[in-house]
């Protein structure tokens, strides 16, 4: 009898725990509402060009970058690759992820890593962007305000694999 009112109120404890999920749930549903007025505003005013350490976005052509793993090795395809500023690269997790694009931190001019980081989403402030786990994942960076140079890029986890690639940018 002792464990079945445990049982029991074990169970109205979790259910109770788990109850105030609806107001959250209502909350955020009403801020994506707020999101279209906001976009619509920006897309009406003239394109300014990006501040300091926000993000450029992508004014020219998206190239595509294949990241793949498998019985040839670990590599970007194509392994090096020319864009103009305000081109994006859209790299594609093609297989044997976990792949992600991190820059040279040591190679990477200094005036040009706050604008590098600004233009890549999910970053932790660090020139390193978000593992992409799963087949046809994809992560795109922005060109946009970068400086005209050479950038070194690599995939932590294959790093020692040699999966690096170099970036021109024009």
């Amino acid at each position: 009898m002792r464990f079945q009112n445990l049982a029991i109120f074990a169970g109205a404890f979790a259910l109770a725990a788990c109850g105030g999920g609806e107001n959250k749930a209502a909350d955020t549903a009403a801020a994506p509402a707020m999101a279209p007025a906001a976009d619509s505003a920006a897309a009406a005013a003239p394109a300014a060009p990006a501040a300091a350490g926000a993000a450029a976005a992508i004014t020219g052509t998206t190239h595509e970058v294949q990241m793949i793993g498998d019985e040839k090795g670990y590599r970007f395809e194509p392994a090096e690759i020319t864009v103009k500023a305000g081109d994006g690269i859209k790299f594609v997790n093609t297989k044997g992820g976990p792949h992600n694009v991190a820059f040279d931190e040591a190679t990477f001019p200094a005036a040009a890593k706050a604008q590098m980081s600004a233009n890549m989403p999910e970053s932790n402030g660090s020139l390193s962007g978000k593992m992409l786990v799963t087949d046809g994942e994809a992560y795109t960076v922005s060109f946009g305000s970068v400086p005209a140079g050479t950038y070194e890029v690599v995939c932590t986890p294959h790093a020692a694999m040699n999966m690096k690639m170099k970036v021109t940018v024009q």
